[in-house]
């Protein structure tokens, strides 16, 4: 089957780069999946599970709490602000962030700017996402 070259990267490492058939993005506008020869676009990610299969099966789920993805019609390039596999998730830990940016959330929305307020429940939705996922792993 057809593969293309799949990079993820995060921060601190690059975490996968190597042939795959597809790969499942968490978009901002929805879920997105990626096949060869898809058209070339730049889209943000929202918090949720990256998805990559090889030969005819996922292989790889990682969360990632946001970032940017480039896809060319052989190459995607993911720039994700935290990447982590779903399998090492924790539940207390998705909790605690979920508290934290609830209470980041309250802060912005009583004394910030819309653009504080914004980034604020972009964090926090990225949060309840992990904790979605680290309750179903």
């Amino acid at each position: 089957m057809a593969s293309f070259d799949l990079e993820l990267v995060s921060p601190e490492k690059l975490l996968l780069s190597r042939p795959v058939e597809m790969v499942v993005i968490p978009a901002a506008e929805g879920e997105m999946g990626i096949l060869p020869g898809h058209a070339p676009m730049i889209v943000q990610l929202r918090g949720g599970v990256i998805s990559v299969t090889e030969q005819g099966k996922i292989t790889e789920r990682l969360f990632v709490a946001g970032g940017f993805c480039e896809v060319t019609p052989d190459r995607v390039t993911v720039l994700a602000d935290d990447a982590t596999p779903v399998t090492s998730l924790s539940k207390t830990e998705a909790a605690a962030r979920v508290a934290t940016a609830e209470a980041a959330y309250e802060a912005a929305a009583a004394s910030g700017t819309p653009e504080v307020r914004e980034l604020a429940m972009d964090s926090l939705l990225s949060a309840r996402a992990m904790a979605q996922v680290a309750e179903a792993a």
